[in-house]
Formats: C-alpha cells, structure tokens, sequence
C-alpha cells in the first residue's frame, strides 16, 4: 500500500516542478470574457466607423483587430513568465516607464488635443502613459510586498514617492484622465499594503487640496476645465439647446445621452441608430464607444457588456484571494484598481454622471497602447493564477 500511495503522489509532485503544468491552471473564465468583450468591441469599432454608404471604411477594424491580437500575444508573453522572476526585475520595468515619460515630454514626443504624450512611430502612436499603468502597479507591489503589511510613516512616504513619480509627469502632458487612474491604482494598493485608516484620511485630504491648486493653478487648458465641468451644468435631452454655441465637451454630452436613450430596452439594431451611423457623437470608437452599445443594442446589450465586466473583475478579486504571496496579491488588486475605475468612470461619463475624463473603456475603444496594456495586465492576472500552487 505505501508503494501504491507513492506511485499515486509522484505525479502530483512533479506538477508543482514541471513548468508546462502551470497551464493546466489557465482562467478560462477570464480569458473567455476578455474575448467576448474584445470580440464585441471588434463590432463596435466597426459600427462607428464604416460610415452609411458603400464601400464601408474597415480601416479601423483592421488596426484594432491588429492591436487585439498583439495584445493577446503580450498576454501570453507576460503569462509565461513567473511573476516571481517579474518581481526580480521589477525596478528595472517602472524605471523605463518613467524613462518614456520624461522622454515624451521632449522633442521626441509630439502633441494632440495640447497634450504632449504620444511617440510617433511611423503610422502607430505609442502612449508612455498608458504603459505607465503596469509600470506602476509592478513597481509599487514590489516595495510594498517589502514591508509585508507593516506600513509606518517612512514606508509610507517610500510608497508615495514611487506613485507620484509617474503621475507628476503624466500631469505635466497634461493629461488628468490618466492620472485620475493612477490615483485609484494607488489608493487600492495602498488599502491592501497595510496603511492605516488615518493615514488614508490624511491622504484624501491631501488629494482634495492638491486637485483645488490643480484647478487654480492654470495648468490645465480651459478645454481640459470644460470637460470636467460639463457634468455640473448638463440640461435634460428634452430641453432645447443651441448646438451650435455649445461647448465641445457639452455638445458631446447631449449626443452621447441622446444615443443611449434611443436605443431604448432592445436597440436600435446592429449598424443601425441615426446617431452612430452619421457619426453624431464625436470620438464613438474611442472614448465614447458605449454609446454605440447603448444605441445599437439597447439596455439588454449594455447590460450584458457589464456583465461580462463583472465576470472580468470578480475573476480578478478572486485570483488576488487564492495567491499566496503578497507580490502576487498586489499585482491582482493593482490590475483591480485600474479595470474598475476605468469601467466606471468611461460609462458613467458617456450618461452624464461623471465627468468627461477621455477615458478610454478597456478592451472595447479603439486604441493601440490601450489595448496592449490592458492585455498585459490581465496576463498578469492569469500569471498568479497559474501558479497559486506553486
């Protein structure tokens, strides 16, 4: 009998060595809702952009059908190697996301929007901020798995000076939007580092006073203010308004509301709904790709989109409970801050409840350095999960 169980253990041993193993261990879950919604964002690009008559545009399908599937390769690039080897490295890749920040700001970088944050590499335009995004969350779940829950006021600050490198710099583009996220990054890792209740009220309060002084300070554009602001002041769909006097940001607005009311509780239909077809609504295949959901689909296809988004983040949550090491759990919860604020505040921006922030939505606007990135951090993601037994 003691051979027998021998025998039968030997297997389960050589699992936990063999690094081909670790694949048996794959999220399917996650990996499937991530398809689902970038196969759906695919459509939406699509939609927004073939314009009404024929030969219909497939321009942009084609390049986001290119960043979908290099972005898929990035997962499996990032998914292959131990996220303990990761961590090993780990300064080394927030130091080159900071290095790409401070080289955009030179004449190496150019402007769009009066934001000086992309890389023109021939017809493709690399985003540092964006890559900063996993940048950061690698470099603060490095340190702060140093401390291993004991956070005092030196730790604190370390934690702090790693965050702010790359959001400082971001700001100076400047470019809010990203910087918003970073925060909400930081704010969740630095609930599960170990800091204090005082000491994130502290932090809060610092934050609210530094966004007063951003606002006063003249750094941002008036266009930037608008954006932030339009929310507050925003008139019922009903109500008429002059177009053509509005500003930019109010005009958005009121056509991306107008769209995902039309679409009522079926939508309009596939390819159909006046407001995607005549390209009503500025940026539809970037920062307002919901509308074309909303419109097209109706509240049966947004709602199902949100469902396949809280598949996606309660996957996450989860992988960050099974991990059993602190580097693996932050990396999980990092990638947790990013998604759902990033979910949150695009939706909410597109039916007037946020503010309009240029926010892209994860795996569903049109974008290269977006969609690689988000890619990259779920590969991270299903990283921890392949070898939480390990």
């Amino acid at each position: 009998m003691a051979g027998v169980t021998l025998t039968q253990r030997r297997p389960i041993a050589n699992l936990h060595h063999n690094p081909a193993s670790h694949w048996r261990h794959l999220d399917l879950v996650l990996l499937g809702a991530v398809a689902a919604i970038s196969g759906l964002g695919l459509l939406m690009v699509y939609s927004a952009t073939r314009g009404v008559e024929e030969p219909y545009d497939t321009s942009f399908l084609k390049k986001q059908l290119m960043f979908v599937v290099l972005g898929g390769l990035v997962l499996g690039v990032t998914a292959s190697v131990d996220y303990r080897r990761i961590r090993d490295f780990a300064p080394r890749l927030y130091g080159l996301t900071v290095l790409l920040l401070v080289l955009v700001k030179s004449p190496l970088g150019s402007s769009q929007h009066g934001t000086q944050g992309w890389f023109q590499l021939g017809a493709f335009q690399l985003q540092p901020s964006e890559l900063a995004k996993v940048g950061l969350i690698v470099g603060f779940a490095w340190l702060a798995s140093q401390f291993r829950g004991r956070v005092d006021g030196r730790r604190l600050l370390a934690l702090l000076v790693v965050a702010t490198i790359p959001m400082g710099l971001v700001m100076l583009q400047p470019d809010l939007g990203t910087t918003l996220v970073s925060v909400a990054i930081t704010a969740g890792l630095l609930l599960v580092a170990g800091t204090s209740g005082r000491q994130m009220a502290a932090l809060g309060a610092a934050a609210l006073v530094l966004v007063v002084v951003v606002f006063n300070s003249g750094m941002l554009g008036s266009y930037q203010q608008d954006r932030l602001t339009s929310y507050l002041s925003q008139k019922e769909v009903s109500q008429p308004v002059d177009l053509s006097t509005a500003s930019p940001p109010e005009y958005n607005l009121r056509q991306s509301k107008i769209a995902i009311g039309a679409g009522g509780i079926w939508g309009q239909g596939l390819f159909e709904g006046t407001q995607t077809r005549l390209r009503n609504v500025p940026y539809q295949h970037t920062d307002f790709i919901f509308t074309a959901v909303g419109e097209q689909l109706g509240l049966v296809g947004a709602g199902a989109l949100l469902a396949l988004f809280s598949v996606v983040v309660w996957r996450v949550w989860r992988t960050a409970q099974l991990t059993r090491d602190e580097f693996g759990s932050m990396l999980c919860v990092g990638v947790l801050g990013l998604l759902v604020f990033q979910i949150f505040e695009n939706v909410g921006m597109t039916m007037g409840i946020m503010p309009i922030t240029g926010i892209p939505l994860p795996f569903m606007s049109y974008g290269g350095s977006s969609t690689i990135t988000y890619f990259a951090a779920v590969g991270l993601v299903v990283n921890v999960h392949m070898r939480r037994f390990s």
